[in-house]
């Protein structure tokens, strides 16, 4: 009786939706075959999507359609194509696709990542985070990446096979500094927020990379909890703890901190004594600041950690590109001080290997996904109010009519009178945009929902690698019997938002240990 009954409450809403689907003149963009009804959720990928996506492009062109139900995602694998619709369309492909998962069960709608560019806090909230990250004011955060560089080397010197809890030291101290103010503990293993940030990596892809059909179907949230359909229901009240958790309390951490030590300078603590007339912020400032903190602490630290772990992985096994970014380095910089950000500008080759290493492993593979927010036409296919865009990133930095031989690691493509696309090439916004001056960047996003904190990102990879080149020579790891090992034959990567190289070793040899210690420690 109660599986009959299940599956009425499953087919009857199934077919009156497609008895009454509209019927658009114009064709959806190609894509794989879809079943009866329930479309292509039989081929939805679970892991590593961007691979599976870019393999279907071969067979289906640049712009594909994957449709379950009567919810439709637009991929797009071709440069042309994302920057023709997310950037010179930016004014309708700048929202975020609704979901009942993400934004209602779990709470999540007010997230800047998450909220709709037709919300009347967006422009508030995209202006606070570029006026707090941009090339300007990261100059003011320059002693906080200075300090978190020092703990950075002292650690990766001693720690190297533990890189991935290293790397999230650095990036995730850095965040949370500029955010709140606040200094991570060591271990980090043991640290509250940082564990926040590591527990959170996977919750937002969770609930909405997976299809449930509420989605579909939004009555179904009506159902209880204890019904066999509402598996749904449980996931989302688990996520939505751990989302809460990431926002709430560092706003409260901040707030008190504030009140016994004012002058600890900060993102938040700029903003909570912004009032001229030294009165308290009102409610939608003070909720506006919660928000944007907190895109901060939860956006700006795997981004920067998956960046750092595979320019190890690559410079480890390349030892001609390591040995010409050294020269440089000591050329610019000498033997007697750590690399800075002044540096940056006399260092065209180091430029080009990081500008590489984000070509051949984009941190956020498949982007963040878009919205379009009417109809919509392109090529003679119709892009569908509402569908979900998703502009695979992965799949344009390996795009061969592009980057010939996209699977090799060849900083010099970026060199000399020809280059190759920069994958980090600038374009200036749209003059409709509210803030018009701001550039996009490429790995970063496009359009209105580029990454406000492309800037700090780029900072600290640039500090990070150069002062590891500048000290060590980062060799390959070696067997037990003293052979070395390639990275390349175990190497595996993480299924995420943001993903990571994994099952790699390397190792660090100090070019001078006297000059280590000198460095790290002065």
């Amino acid at each position: 009786m109660q599986k009959s009954l299940t599956a009425l409450v499953v087919a009857v809403p199934l077919v009156l939706w497609h008895l009454l689907k509209p019927n658009k003149s114009l064709p959806l963009p190609p894509g794989p075959p879809k079943r009866f009804l329930t479309g292509n959720l039989h081929q939805l990928p679970t892991v590593k999507q961007w691979l599976v996506y870019a393999e279907w492009s071969k067979q289906y062109g640049p712009i594909m359609t994957l449709q379950i139900l009567n919810r439709v995602t637009i991929l797009i694998t071709s440069a042309k194509v994302a920057l023709d619709l997310l950037d010179a369309r930016a004014s309708i492909y700048s929202s975020r696709p609704w979901t009942w998962m993400l934004h209602d069960l779990a709470g999540n709608g007010s997230s800047m990542f998450s909220l709709s560019s037709q919300d009347p806090r967006f422009p508030r909230y995209r202006k606070m985070l570029v006026a707090g990250m941009n090339k300007r004011a990261v100059g003011r955060y320059r002693p906080v990446l200075e300090a978190a560089l020092k703990e950075f080397l002292r650690n990766i010197a001693t720690r190297p096979d533990n890189y991935e809890s290293v790397l999230t030291t650095y990036s995730g101290g850095v965040a949370l500094k500029i955010a709140y103010g606040y200094d991570i503990t060591e271990p980090v293993e043991d640290d509250f927020f940082v564990q926040l940030i590591e527990g959170g990596e996977g919750t937002v892809p969770s609930l909405v990379q997976p299809f449930f059909f509420v989605e579909a179907f939004p009555f179904l949230r009506f159902l209880p909890k204890w019904f066999p359909l509402a598996t749904f229901h449980r996931i989302a009240a688990a996520k939505k703890k751990i989302l809460d958790a990431m926002v709430y309390v560092p706003n409260e951490w901040a707030k008190k901190k504030l009140e016994t030590n004012p002058s600890d300078s900060s993102f938040f603590s700029e903003h909570y004594f912004a009032k001229e007339d030294g009165g308290s912020l009102s409610k939608t400032e003070a909720d506006d600041l919660m928000w944007t903190a907190g895109a901060i602490y939860t956006g700006g630290a795997h981004t920067t950690s998956s960046a750092i772990a595979t320019f190890l992985l690559l410079i480890s096994s390349h030892a001609q590109v390591q040995a010409r970014a050294r020269e440089e380095i000591d050329r610019v910089v000498g033997r007697g001080r750590l690399v800075n950000s002044d540096d940056r500008a006399a260092m065209p080759y180091l430029a080009a290997i990081l500008k590489e290493t984000l070509r051949w492993a984009p941190p956020v593979p498949q982007g963040l996904r878009h919205a379009v927010i009417q109809d919509d036409i392109y090529n003679g296919y119709l892009i569908p109010k509402g569908s979900a865009v998703i502009a695979n990133i992965w799949a344009i930095t390996h795009d061969a009519e592009m980057y010939p031989k996209p699977f090799e690691f060849d900083p010099s493509r970026f060199l000399g009178d020809t280059p190759q696309r920069d994958p980090a090439e600038l374009f200036l916004l749209s003059q409709t945009f509210l803030l018009a001056d701001i550039v996009v960047s490429f790995v970063f996003g496009f359009g209105r929902r580029v990454c406000p904190g492309a800037t700090l990102a780029e900072e600290s990879v640039f500090l990070a690698a150069a002062n590891l080149l500048a000290l060590f020579d980062i060799k390959k790891a070696l067997d037990t019997a003293g052979r070395e090992v390639d990275p390349m034959e175990s190497l595996d990567w993480r299924t995420g938002l943001v993903t990571i190289p994994l099952n790699f070793k390397f190792r660090l040899v100090p070019r001078s240990a006297d000059t280590l210690a000198a460095m790290i420690d002065g």
